[in-house]
């Protein structure tokens, strides 16, 4: 099992290999722009904040979130790609598959929604 270290919005997190292509948010040969590595994974700023009406905090946990949990069972996936409509749907299942709090459901789809805000993507 191949271990990667990763600083995600200022927290040290451990990202562990799956199975598949390699590690957590490889790019897969033929990407399409759909998925992305966790280096196209945007991290939260201050002005991100502000324009999502979020607290800086907010996102960071999200981004946390989305980093290291959300890839233990998916291939990233580049938040802005993300559609509202079926993750809203889908999220209590996955969050409680995951063991999170709700909390980090809420905080999750702040960050998403701030990053698709941020990218002038509509929802």
């Amino acid at each position: 099992m191949k271990i990667k270290h990763y600083c995600v919005a200022g927290w040290l997190g451990l990202l562990v290999g799956c199975g598949g292509s390699g590690q957590m948010g490889d790019l897969p040969p033929d990407d399409d722009g759909s998925v992305g590595g966790i280096s196209e994974v945007p991290n939260p700023t201050q002005e991100m904040a502000k324009a999502s009406g979020k607290s800086l905090s907010q996102l960071q946990r999200g981004h946390v979130v989305y980093m290291l949990k959300c890839g233990e069972c998916h291939e990233y996936q580049l938040p802005e790609e993300v559609d509202i409509m079926d993750f809203e749907d889908v999220m209590p299942k996955m969050i409680n598959h995951a063991g999170l709090p709700s909390s980090d459901e809420k905080a999750v789809l702040d960050y998403v929604m701030a990053v698709k805000k941020q990218e002038g993507v509509e929802f």
